[in-house]
């Protein structure tokens, strides 16, 4: 079986270009260019990439303080119960009798 493959067409992928293979300086400054733009167009994505990122971080932080907060107020409660619990226990405790 014959597989009829029809005329490849050409795609310009956006990308770095070698520029120094282009011979007259027009193509040359326009290849540059093309560069120029393809670099801003990735360092602008990257950026907002990146700030969306921080972003997200930052509430998490903010999510992970107020845990934290609510952590040491019920550490302090529980710490409170104890100190109630220990001196009940003292009182209950029988008082020895003195020695003879």
């Amino acid at each position: 079986m014959l597989l009829v493959a029809g005329p490849a067409i050409a795609q310009d992928v956006p990308g770095i270009e070698i520029c120094t293979v282009e011979k007259t300086m027009e193509r040359r400054t326009s290849c540059l260019q093309s560069n120029v733009d393809f670099l801003k167009k990735s360092m602008t994505k990257d950026a907002l990439e990146q700030q969306k990122k921080l972003d997200a971080a930052g509430r998490d932080a903010g999510a992970i303080k107020v845990q934290l907060e609510a952590l040491k107020a019920t550490v302090a409660a529980l710490q409170k119960t104890v100190e109630q619990l220990q001196a009940q226990a003292a009182d209950k405790k029988p008082k020895e009798a003195p020695a003879k």
